[in-house]
C-alpha cells in the first residue's frame, strides 16, 4: 500500500456555527452541510470535517477533544498580507513570521488559534 495524499481531517469543536463563521471570515474557506448537523470546510481539493463536541458520530476517535488540532495551511498570499488580514479580523498572531520546514520545502509561517484553540499555521512556500 502507498498513501498518496490527505483527503480530510476532523476538528472537534464546541460550536459548529462559530467555527464555520471563523473559517469563512478569516480564511475564506467554503462551508458545506454534508448531512443534517454535519459540516465541512473546503479549500482546493481538501476538506476539514467538523465534529460537535459531545455529539457522537460513528466512527469517531476514542477521546474527542477540542483544541487538540495543530495543522498547516498553504497560501500564495504573502505572509505580511496574511498578518495584516488577521489583525483586521481581530485574530492575534502568536508566533511568526518564522521559517519552518514543510512537506515539500521551506516555509515562512504565522501561527494563531481558532475559536476552539486549535493551533493554525498559515504558510508560504519559500526558496
Amino acid at each position: 500500500m502507498q498513501i498518496r495524499a490527505i483527503d480530510h481531517f476532523v476538528l472537534v469543536v464546541l460550536s459548529i456555527e462559530k467555527t464555520v463563521k471563523f473559517y469563512k471570515q478569516v480564511l475564506g474557506l467554503e462551508a458545506r452541510e454534508m448531512a443534517p448537523g454535519r459540516w465541512s470546510l473546503h479549500f482546493g481539493n481538501q476538506k476539514i470535517n467538523l465534529q460537535q463536541l459531545h455529539v457522537s458520530v460513528d466512527p469517531q476517535t476514542r477521546h474527542p477533544a477540542r483544541g487538540a488540532g495543530d495543522f498547516c495551511l498553504l497560501t500564495d498570499t504573502p505572509i505580511a498580507e496574511v498578518v495584516r488580514h488577521l489583525a483586521a479580523q481581530g485574530v492575534a498572531v502568536i508566533c511568526g513570521p518564522i521559517r519552518r520546514t514543510g512537506a515539500t520545502g521551506p516555509l515562512l509561517s504565522v501561527y494563531f488559534y481558532d475559536p476552539d484553540e486549535n493551533l493554525v499555521e498559515v504558510s508560504n512556500l519559500v526558496d
